[in-house]
């Protein structure tokens, strides 16, 4: 575990899965939002301190264009979303980080926009990258209506009706936002103005509560839309279809790399979310009450993953596989109750599952397991942040970064740079967008502007060089001599002290699908209905079933995980 986890939350008797078998692609490619994820425990702390969201500007026209205001009062400051809806030509319409044109764009202010603020921004917002930001601004992004729906729902309200419900089940959004920038990136404000704010504590708060008012927005827009066409016939949309719409996501390789970048603050995610388990499997009893919310949010859980569909094959073959799983996992909760009794029921019941179930059926049961368990599991929520930790201790001997190599890395030794296939890609940086990307070697100029990501390739080059050095050699003697390996040694030695802050694939292998870390990393976010597009994006929904601003309450913003629209069985 990481160092903050340590400190804050005891050892339990099941021990945490070990990152030999947590941090491997394929698994973190089947993760599932938790209670532990940032959405959620936005939601619960906007709720618990009483957060007061109002709009005092809305000056949209007859057709829905124009800007609104939402302002969010945390009872020590005031942040606001300035959201600018645009005229777009359907052939703008695109998911394409490349478009230049959005049906609308979002600022998050820091404080109350005046005028003047407003102004500016109304000129910048628009052209997102090409614009020109103050440190005000917190975070900037942009969104396009669904084409399937949103002009469906318009025109239903407006005639006095609401909207198809199925429609609703199978696309859950009436816009999807392309980007959400934050830390400092087009000249907005950096992370360390805000990384102090108590409210702005948690991983990616800001653009979390941005995405949040961003959904408030979509269902305002609408409901104006509607109400200016039919001033006496328009409806608002009814409240349970209403809360099942969150926002959607078109997600690519833009931040794939985060997880391989920041080691010790991936740690400590993945250790909270292990601990967390592993303190559940440890209870000797299970709490009646618990139990019953465990069979509640199961039940909806089911109704989830029945509503989720995809036209990607692959991802729609483990879906069909998660459904099998989870009416076994009914039986042995309903029917086969043998596990109550065992010394460790919890527990148990997850060796159970490991035993017979996918990956992704697996992981379905730790999403499940921690959401009654908030009593024992939220604190571990103040152990997922890590200030910079990432230095180089050049006092080591290379004897002893030889036993971290053996210790942390044993890995690495398994996969033969050898075979052209095991280094078929690099990862790079686009000059146009300054996204990253993935080119393949063997086909596509660039490698000698690769990114720093093939830790497995550089890892066993370095020990091949560390084999001709002196054992008792320093650090800073071997890099003087050989500077190209300081990034790495740096790296080896912060995963030793933060040992899931390695993903224990070849990143760079024929064989890597980005894919996986971009759901390992939007489970974190939040997400849900993974929906990939290819093995190098995703469209996902975000704060899907999450209460609205009118409707947080406590117990609201406890059960909303695993929305499902359709009809309890």
């Amino acid at each position: 575990m990481g160092d903050a986890a340590q400190q804050e939350t005891p050892v339990p008797a099941i021990a945490l899965r070990p990152p030999s078998q947590v941090m491997r692609l394929a698994r973190m490619g089947s993760f599932f939002p938790t209670r532990l994820s940032f959405m959620p425990t936005l939601l619960r702390e906007m709720a618990r301190d009483e957060w007061r969201v109002t709009r005092p500007v809305c000056a949209l026209d007859r057709e829905g264009y124009g800007h609104v205001v939402y302002a969010v009062d945390t009872g020590s400051r005031i942040y606001s979303l300035v959201a600018f809806s645009h005229q777009l030509d359907p052939a703008d319409r695109t998911d394409r980080v490349i478009a230049e044109a959005w049906d609308a764009t979002f600022v998050l202010f820091d404080g109350m926009p005046d005028d003047a603020d407003i102004d500016r921004l109304s000129r910048n917002a628009p052209k997102q990258e090409a614009g020109r930001f103050h440190p005000s601004e917190l975070v900037l992004s942009r969104a396009n209506r669904s084409v399937r729906i949103f002009e469906h729902v318009v025109d239903r309200l407006a005639s006095g009706r609401q909207p198809d419900r199925k429609l609703l089940i199978e696309i859950g959004y009436l816009m999807r936002t392309t980007a959400v920038y934050g830390n400092g990136k087009f000249g907005i404000a950096d992370r360390a103005k805000i990384e102090g704010r108590p409210e702005l504590t948690g991983p990616f708060r800001a653009e979390m509560l941005t995405v949040y008012l961003i959904r408030c927005f979509t269902v305002d827009l609408v409901e104006h839309i509607a109400r200016q066409r039919a001033p006496d016939a328009a409806v608002r949309l009814a409240t349970d279809l209403k809360q099942h719409l969150g926002i959607g996501n078109a997600t690519g390789l833009g931040m794939a790399p985060f997880l391989v970048s920041h080691p010790a603050l991936i740690n400590n995610w993945m250790a909270a979310r292990e601990a967390g388990l592993a303190a559940i499997r440890s209870l000797t009893v299970v709490d009646p009450e618990k139990l019953a919310a465990f069979r509640r949010v199961f039940g909806r859980a089911c109704r989830h993953a029945g509503e989720w569909v995809v036209d990607d094959a692959r991802q729609a073959g483990r879906i069909a596989v998660l459904r099998r799983e989870l009416a076994t996992l009914q039986c042995w909760i309903e029917t086969e109750t043998g596990w109550l009794d065992d010394p460790h029921p919890w527990d148990a019941l997850f060796r159970r599952a490991e035993a017979a179930f996918s990956l992704e059926g697996q992981e379905f049961l730790v999403a499940l397991l921690l959401q009654p368990h908030g009593d024992l599991v939220d604190g571990l929520t103040d152990c997922m942040v890590a200030p910079a930790s990432e230095r180089l201790d050049p006092t080591m001997a290379v004897a002893d970064l030889q036993i971290l190599l053996q210790d942390h890395y044993g890995w690495v030794f398994e996969i033969d740079f050898g075979r052209p296939q095991e280094q078929r890609q690099f990862w790079y940086v686009s000059e146009e967008k300054a996204e990253p990307r993935l080119g393949d070697r063997y086909a596509e100029d660039g490698a000698e502007k690769e990114m720093p990501l093939a830790v497995a390739r550089d890892v066993q080059a370095l020990n091949n060089t560390l084999a001709d050095a002196a054992p008792d050699q320093s650090v800073a003697a071997f890099v003087l001599k050989h500077p190209d390996y300081r990034h790495i040694i740096r790296r080896v030695q912060t995963v030793a002290r933060h040992p899931y802050g390695e993903i224990r694939d070849n990143l760079i292998g024929e064989d890597c699908l980005p894919i996986d870390l971009l759901r390992c990393k939007l489970s974190f976010f939040g997400a849900s209905k993974f929906d990939p597009k290819s093995d190098r994006w995703t469209r996902i929904t975000l704060f899907q079933g999450a209460p609205f601003p009118e409707d947080l309450t406590l117990e609201a913003a406890e059960d909303w995980c695993f929305p499902a629209l359709g009809e309890e069985a």
